[in-house]
């Protein structure tokens, strides 16, 4: 933003930009949900690294862009850590504990350990292949995509107000989900924090007696915040149900069940080789007893919304995003199966579907469509050329004060 000669922020010129969120033109939460929910999807189909780290570096890119100040919005980094975490132990296990995958390019052995004969299939030790780490390496980067695109959600939807637009049957469990996911970015904010307390005294705070020294302070304000936290929670009435006939209980118990089992049986019908002409029926079925059952238990919470947010274009533009992504790539995982899960038997070099990419990078969308925080508006200002000082003329120029003649 430039500055106008009244003081007040002008837009940029030849720059087609989102604008400011605000309480009126909030993105609603589950929006950021479903598009982090595509990317995963999408990661779930290949094994392919060079995909994989596209899907990562789109769901940074968006977190960077459009991440707010608040304690859950610094959460991205904790899962992008814990990622490279699931990488490294997923191939420390490949090497001790061995893998199916053959391979004829030893790297290295270990010695291995007898075990017994009712432990066939597990060795401790032996040769490591190239093909074994890399078919480790393929895996763990999967799973690794997978917390990263929820800890994109995590870090970008407003746990609170996410929690305003759940149906009433789960109400109850989504207080508690909501509660279970701010606990933790609050966790490693006050690790952060008492890590550099302690660098600030001149203390030591890496090595395990400075990690017990740091837990023991966070775990303490920890059980001092859910404490709080639970007692404010009775005094707002949170629990209470109301009463309802026995037959709409028992009929809203088998709708949400049945519907769950078919959703169940409808999806593996879809994912297995056969069985796919009844199970979009079967899904369908099931989604529809699901969410009758669901209205229905939502007359158990009475509860009001006080200025509910509202689903807009932009919302529809943000799930549709991660849904798009997620079709393409299933799409493509059907006609190109050896693009997105290149084999490592014999090992070769993964290629890169220029196809697949362009759909991935369709999940950048929200990056231009989703309301901009003012945070991240007051970062893109610092980072102008623009609003630097440039030379000093006449009228900037300071004066010299004069002196007084005597």
């Amino acid at each position: 933003m430039t500055t106008a000669a009244d003081g007040t922020r002008a837009p940029r010129r030849g720059r087609l930009r989102a604008p400011t969120a605000s309480r009126a033109n909030a993105l609603h939460a589950g929006a950021w949900w479903l598009w982090a929910l595509g990317l995963a999807a999408a990661a779930s189909r290949t094994a392919n690294p060079l995909l994989l780290g596209l899907i990562v570096a789109v769901a940074g890119y968006v977190v960077a862009a459009r991440r707010t100040d608040a304690p859950w919005a610094h959460a991205f980094r904790f899962f992008l850590v814990l990622g490279a975490v699931v990488i490294a132990i997923r191939v420390v296990f490949a090497v001790a504990l061995g893998s199916p995958i053959g391979g004829t390019r030893v790297l290295f052995t270990l010695p291995e350990v007898p075990l017994p004969e009712w432990s066939q299939g597990v060795r401790l030790g032996g040769q490591v292949t190239a093909e074994a780490l890399a078919f480790a390496f393929f895996d763990g980067a999967k799973l690794a995509t997978l917390l990263i695109c929820l800890g994109a959600a995590n870090s970008l939807a407003n746990p609170a107000r996410l929690l305003k637009s759940l149906p009433g049957a789960l109400y109850e469990m989504g207080v508690a989900v909501v509660v279970a996911m701010t606990f933790a970015p609050r966790l490693v904010a006050d690790l952060v924090r008492t890590r550099d307390m302690r660098r600030l005294r001149g203390r030591e705070d890496r090595g395990l007696r400075a990690l017990l020294a740091v837990a023991r302070p966070v775990l303490e304000g920890a059980l001092e915040r859910a404490v709080s936290l639970a007692a404010a929670m009775d005094a707002r009435g949170y629990g209470r149900t109301a009463d309802v006939a026995p037959p709409v209980r028992r009929l809203t118990t088998g709708l949400t069940l049945g519907g769950l089992l078919g959703v169940c049986a409808g999806s593996y019908g879809l994912l297995a080789a056969e069985g796919a002409a009844f199970a979009l029926p079967l899904l369908l079925a099931g989604l529809g007893a699901a969410l009758g059952g669901l209205w229905l238990g939502g007359r158990r919470s009475p509860r009001t919304r006080y200025r509910p947010d509202r689903w807009g274009v932009r919302a529809w533009l943000v799930a549709g995003s991660g849904a798009g992504v997620a079709v393409l790539t299933g799409w493509a995982a059907g006609a190109d199966p050896d693009a997105l899960n290149p084999p490592v038997v014999p090992l070769t070099a993964p290629a890169f579907p220029l196809p697949v990419a362009a759909a991935i990078l369709l999940g950048l969308l929200p990056a231009l469509v989703a309301p901009r925080p003012e945070e991240a508006e007051a970062r893109e200002d610092a980072r102008e050329p623009e609003n630097a000082p440039g030379p000093p003329t006449e009228s900037t120029r300071p004066r010299r004060p004069e002196r007084s003649r005597r």
